[in-house]
């Protein structure tokens, strides 16, 4: 991994963006995606105590993938139409996939949820990873493609490979990755992953 150039991007960074995201600017662009709502929403709805009622955990999995800047317009009616025409039986089993992932055994809740959404060709990166985003912000990431391989190929990180097809064991390296390198550069990048993967790729 190449530490100066992400060293030589901050720099630049901090000298166009003085104060980095607590820059005026890059506020007025935090505010578009709406991160601390849609966080509050999601470790309010998904509290490990709400899953009691599945119908009413999907419910809430369409309304944060519906109103997510970061899910594209394509893959949100889609979502929204597999959940709604889910079974009884297929809500309880989406809900503890969900469960599993947020609250238990994360690599089953991630493989099953994966597994469920494949039925339907929707196992996509960006619908597997919104939710844990927004649930545990400075911890889990977001993986959208194009963002993704641009850090992997700038920083020059050599040991994962990305691939279309969402596997647990990328998604962990990934995070560890993104986890570690955060913590080299300003506090104010610091704020959620997805704040500094949006610096890494406004870098690049």
């Amino acid at each position: 991994m190449n530490i100066a150039k992400l060293k030589e991007a901050e720099q630049k960074f901090m000298e166009k963006y003085p104060g980095g995201f607590n820059n005026p600017e890059m506020m007025e662009i935090g505010k578009k995606h709406k991160m601390e709502q849609r966080v509050e929403f999601c470790q309010t709805n998904f509290a490990l105590d709400r899953f009691d009622n599945p119908a009413v955990i999907v419910d809430s999995m369409v309304k944060i993938v519906s109103n997510s800047s970061m899910v594209s317009l394509f893959e949100k009616p889609k979502f929204r139409d597999f959940a709604n025409n889910c079974s009884p039986g297929e809500k309880v089993e989406l809900a503890l996939a969900l469960k599993e992932l947020l609250h238990g055994d994360e690599k089953a809740g991630f493989n099953l949820m994966s597994d469920i959404l494949k039925r339907e060709k929707l196992a996509k990166w960006t619908l597997l990873t919104i939710i844990p985003t927004y649930f545990k912000p400075t911890y889990d990431v977001f993986i959208k493609p194009t963002t993704v391989k641009g850090i992997i190929s700038f920083l020059e990180i050599e040991d994962i490979k990305y691939s279309s097809s969402p596997s647990y064991e990328f998604y962990t390296k990934y995070r560890d990755y993104i986890n570690e390198i955060k913590m080299l550069v300003d506090d104010s990048f610091r704020s959620s992953n997805a704040a500094f993967s949006g610096f890494l790729m406004m870098s690049i």
